[in-house]
């Protein structure tokens, strides 16, 4: 514990009762960071502490960050229990898959709120609380479908692009206040949504869903899927002061994935 010096950080971590925030979660929490999570249910949210609680200091309330009154109060809650915030990590559920004319406009609507809205609406409410923190760290979770384009993942193509511009953004606004604004683009991750968009494929083409879990990882050069641990694992080290020279970047974990620049 504690080899990257982020022991005490009081980070809030959103959409984190499973998946890639809960891979998030625990590795912050081993590092010595404490950590508030949130989910849509308190169900889910009592578990997940119940389950991350021998790794460490956790809390956590419901939220749904698509509602903006939910977004914005979350961040207070956790600001709250934990007395400050030194980061936050921004992680929002999956949206619906399809193409672009399988999509109506209400997938589009909620799409908005779920990929952009939500990110404002979040880091507007934290940003005066990191500012004071004087070691403050804004990461988002995007994905790499930002660069390449991914078959029938038509809302994250589109929509996700919103936030490698806010990084940038945010990075040369923020600097000046001693906040550092990075995001980190997963690329396949072994998670229930992994999954989801396998049978929907597999439904579409006839093949078996560990087909298409198999033909995802022979097109990536480590020949397997990554961790949510390992996603993690990045998101530590881009909080930690080894990372203080490091703001507007982001930074693919896909595995070698990725054949653009």
């Amino acid at each position: 514990m504690g080899k990257l010096g982020i022991e005490g950080y009081r980070v809030l971590i959103t959409a984190s009762t499973r998946g890639i925030g809960r891979g998030i979660a625990e590795v912050l929490l081993e590092e010595g960071a404490r950590v508030f999570i949130c989910g849509r249910s308190r169900e889910s949210v009592d578990r997940a502490i119940s389950e991350l609680k021998p790794l460490g200091e956790v809390y956590g309330s419901p939220a749904d960050i698509t509602v903006r009154e939910q977004a914005e109060g979350i961040v207070d809650k956790a600001c709250e229990v934990l007395g400050g915030l030194d980061g936050l990590v921004y992680v929002t559920g999956p949206p619906r898959p399809g193409t672009f004319m399988e999509l109506d406009l209400s997938d589009w609507d909620y799409g908005v709120k779920l990929l952009v809205l939500s990110a404002i609406w979040v880091t507007r409410k934290a940003i005066p609380y990191v500012e004071k923190s004087g070691r403050g760290s804004l990461i988002y979770l995007t994905s790499t479908a930002v660069k390449e384009p991914i078959h029938n993942l038509a809302l994250s193509n589109v929509l996700r692009v919103s936030i490698h511009n806010l990084v940038k953004t945010l990075s040369r606004e923020l600097g000046p206040r001693g906040i550092r604004v990075n995001a980190i683009a997963p690329g396949y991750i072994y998670t229930e949504r992994t999954l989801q968009v396998a049978r929907d494929q597999s439904a579409r083409t006839g093949k078996s869903v560990n087909e298409i879990i198999s033909e995802w990882a022979n097109d990536v050069p480590l020949k397997r899927l990554g961790t949510t641990r390992e996603v993690g694992y990045a998101v530590a080290f881009l909080l930690s002061p080894l990372a203080s020279y490091i703001s507007g970047v982001v930074l693919p974990v896909d595995g070698g994935r990725l054949r653009s620049l």
